[in-house]
């Protein structure tokens, strides 16, 4: 049975292989074919993108392939070539005093990244742009052939608005996810193959790659190796997230099934009450939680003056008490969304199914269990796993009530026990500019993430049988 299993497995891996590397054979049969069988005006696009749809009369298409070729080739090669030839070693002439004590500056290389970056993505740009250029003369060619007629620069215009009107729409989009997101996070990859940190910042001083010399100090238990510290924090960061999610989750229902049920006055009062602590800000109100149970704060003020306790007790300072407590506060965060979702959820179980259970005998719990809660975690299933990876990622709760704190000698990098790997990650750029290591930490959060999304997804009800509740 195991033989079958990991035959089969092996054979769906040569599949993928087999179908990538014959989709790359395609290309370049397509490509070969295309020259050999278009017209000249196809062959001298090959040469110039665009030229061949200009002296067909296409001028829009044709301008649109030229300008957008020699926009990239003008940067290749006009800008980005420099810093692509130091790409390899990020400079090797640093800053320095000369004999008259002036300082002169060598290389940056953080610029020589970025721009070498450019670079690159720009080259990869110009094959597809030509490849696109391509298939757009081959697409005419075939036109004529069959005795139609090509589009005019009109309908091309036109079509703009029309038929391609989504790819009008979503070119902006597209152009602002592909700078502000996908270039920032592979530069980001970049840094964590390289040893840029407080003693290698530009432009003063310059920086290396150091291969996965970083990666393997992530995973490096002894001296000051990062390993037992991030492990310490991964194991609570998703606790954390459990917690923060799944308690919220039915504290919440469970608060949304007592307003809606039958005879508690005021519904309206509740909900309201449950939204107006949705508008208050968080930044406002974490900050002022926080505050409350410090050593000084209201709640140890008046537990002293009541005389329940003798002394200040340590909310932020005992690490079980702090993972605790921002759980806690959390509930109060969390819990009125939650409300909100569930009210508006429970309303549409069909009332049928509670009267038939009832005549069979059922009690409130078994009601519960095989009704209500099977429903809404049907319905809200990728709502979970998204909260899930939220929480993961929670910045502003963790930050806010604690800064990770309290710190402790255990751990290292200003890490602290309460500390997210999203807030240790953003401490240890901001205060002791170690990109590196937080780019392998930005790293390893979006592998945890992946591979819990990646297994929930799957198994979630929601997607496995779709039609489960039809």
């Amino acid at each position: 049975m195991e033989k079958s299993i990991a035959s089969t497995s092996q054979k769906k891996r040569k599949s993928k292989i087999g179908t990538f590397f014959g989709t790359i054979g395609s290309e370049f049969k397509e490509i070969g074919t295309t020259f050999t069988q278009g017209t000249w005006f196809t062959r001298i696009s090959y040469l110039v993108p665009g030229l061949g749809q200009i002296l067909r009369g296409q001028f829009a298409r044709g301008i649109m392939f030229l300008l957008v070729e020699a926009g990239l080739l003008f940067y290749i090669f006009g800008i980005g070539m420099p810093y692509l030839e130091d790409f390899g070693t990020l400079g090797t002439k640093g800053s320095g005093y000369n004999d008259l004590g002036v300082i002169t500056y060598g290389d940056n290389s953080f610029f020589i990244l970025l721009y070498g970056l450019l670079a690159i993505t720009a080259i990869f740009l110009v094959i597809l742009v030509w490849r696109i250029n391509l298939k757009q003369n081959k697409k005419t060619d075939d036109l004529l052939r069959q005795g139609r007629t090509v589009p005019t620069n009109m309908q091309d215009l036109h079509s703009l608005i029309d038929s391609n009107f989504d790819k009008t729409l979503l070119a902006l989009p597209v152009l602002g996810i592909f700078v502000f997101t996908v270039l920032p996070i592979i530069f980001m990859i970049c840094v964590a193959f390289t040893n840029y940190d407080m003693d290698h910042t530009p432009p003063g001083k310059l920086f290396t790659w150091v291969g996965l010399d970083n990666f393997k100090e992530i995973f490096h238990f002894g001296g000051t190796g990062f390993g037992s510290t991030f492990f310490k924090v991964l194991a609570w960061t998703l606790v954390w997230a459990f917690f923060a999610t799944f308690l919220n989750y039915f504290l919440g229902l469970a608060m949304a099934m007592l307003i809606n049920k039958k005879g508690i006055k005021f519904k309206k009062m509740w909900r309201t009450i449950l939204i107006m602590t949705i508008a208050v800000p968080q930044f406002v109100s974490l900050l002022y939680v926080g505050k409350m149970f410090a050593a000084d704060g209201l709640v140890n003020t008046y537990l002293i003056k009541w005389g329940w306790i003798s002394k200040a007790i340590p909310f932020w300072t005992n690490p079980t008490y702090a993972q605790i407590l921002v759980i806690v506060i959390n509930l109060w965060i969390g819990i009125p969304y939650l409300v909100l979702i569930a009210t508006g959820l429970l309303m549409n179980i069909p009332a049928d199914l509670y009267e038939s259970a009832k005549i069979d005998g059922a009690t409130n719990f078994q009601m519960f269990f095989k009704i209500t809660l099977p429903y809404m975690l049907f319905v809200t299933g990728p709502f979970l796993l998204t909260q899930f990876i939220g929480n993961i990622n929670n910045f502003n709760v963790i930050y806010l009530l604690t800064q990770g704190q309290p710190l402790s000698t255990k751990l290292s990098n200003n890490a602290g026990y309460t500390d997210l790997l999203v807030t240790w990650l953003y401490k240890m750029t901001v205060n002791s500019s170690n990109y590196k290591m937080a780019a392998v930490i930005g790293i390893m959060v979006f592998v945890v993430v992946a591979v819990i999304s990646l297994i929930v997804y799957n198994m979630m009800p929601s997607v496995k049988d779709e039609e489960g509740f039809q």
